[in-house]
């Protein structure tokens, strides 16, 4: 039997833990992770690309443990009635083979994207920062907007976002819960004073949302936004100002912001800020930038997060996945047995 988190055991499990305790939770978890990155098997997502979207596969495994997530990406789906991302994971054990949890991943994604930004931060960010520019308030926002509260203080956000009815979504959502909240008119509004500036826009194209003359020293900038080749949100002159920071550059290099400048443009793997053999921070006026695609020893993390959190609760239930014979190599029993069954 597979232990299976379902849509609606994820959000009475979030519900009851809360967005700010989970995501420091898998702050954690990551920081575990991202300490032991070389052993893990590290490759670039496997994608399928059709002009409506991008369907991927991303794996990996430290040895003892698999994991892969499923997850696409379509930017047109909300006007169909669709999520522009959905997402199902899977953990493994690496000695038998044989699934051991299984979970829906949209919501936990969302979680996942929000804790991996605050992990970056936490190592690049200024640590008086209070401020935080949105752009961009669909469906990774007020994960973010929590994040940042809970693992770095953050109080006072600065939002816009192109589609209005996005923006009303998100104020309605987060004026609840205790934020100072600026309604900026543009993107440059929203930018100005900021001391963190996350981009989280999903259009699949090359756009210029932030430029380089908005930034001011001692930003850190979280580019997050939805990720594939031919789509990018900063200006590339930021980059070149800027110490950039991501997580598999093989994958960065294809999806990320750094696409659009020389193939050996300079990076820092994060993991490698962590662990202590790279700077990340090291001035006040420092530009540093986040360009993250999201990679699968992040999903990984959640997993294993999720899995060890739901241990012992009734926010599972057990699927039986695998056809598992009294005989191994009688796999046709289980056909026979069935058959034997009276209608």
């Amino acid at each position: 039997m597979v232990r299976f988190v379902d849509v609606g055991n994820m959000s009475r499990w979030i519900a009851a833990t809360g967005i700010e305790s989970i995501i420091t939770g898998m702050v954690g978890y990551l920081e575990e992770d991202f300490a032991r990155w070389p052993i893990f098997d590290k490759s670039a997502r496997v994608a399928s690309h059709s002009p409506l979207g991008v369907i991927e596969l991303m794996p990996t495994s430290d040895g003892e443990t698999y994991a892969f997530k499923y997850v696409n990406g379509h930017p047109s789906n909300p006007s169909r009635g669709h999520q522009t991302v959905t997402a199902f994971g899977v953990l493994a054990d690496v000695s038998t083979g044989y699934p051991t949890f299984w979970a829906e991943m949209t919501l936990l994604t969302a979680l996942r994207t929000a804790a991996t930004s605050v992990f970056a931060a936490q190592l690049l960010a200024r640590p008086e920062s209070t401020v935080m520019a949105m752009i961009g308030t669909g469906t990774q926002a007020e994960f973010q907007a929590l994040g940042f509260r809970a693992g770095l203080g953050i109080t006072t956000l600065r939002v816009w976002d192109t589609d209005p009815a996005a923006l009303d979504k998100f104020i309605e959502n987060v004026t609840p819960l205790g934020f100072e909240i600026i309604r900026a008119t543009d993107a440059a509004d929203a930018v100005r004073g900021a001391d963190i500036v996350t981009t989280c826009t999903a259009d699949k194209a090359n756009a210029t949302i932030v430029t380089d003359e908005m930034i001011e020293p001692g930003m850190h900038l979280n580019a997050i936004g939805g990720d594939c080749p031919g789509k990018t949100e900063l200006d590339a002159d930021i980059l070149r100002r800027s110490d950039v920071f991501v997580e598999f550059p093989e994958q960065t290099r294809i999806e990320g912001e750094i696409q659009q400048v020389e193939a050996d443009f300079p990076v820092t793997e994060l993991w490698r800020v962590l662990v202590g053999e790279a700077t990340g921070r090291t001035t006040t006026q420092q530009v540093t930038v986040f360009d993250s695609v999201g990679f699968a020893i992040e999903d990984f993390s959640a997993l294993r997060y999720a899995r060890d959190a739901v241990n012992g609760t009734d926010f599972f239930t057990e699927v039986d996945l695998i056809a598992e014979p009294a005989d191994p190599k009688n796999l046709y029993s289980l056909v026979a047995a069935a058959a034997a069954v009276p209608a």
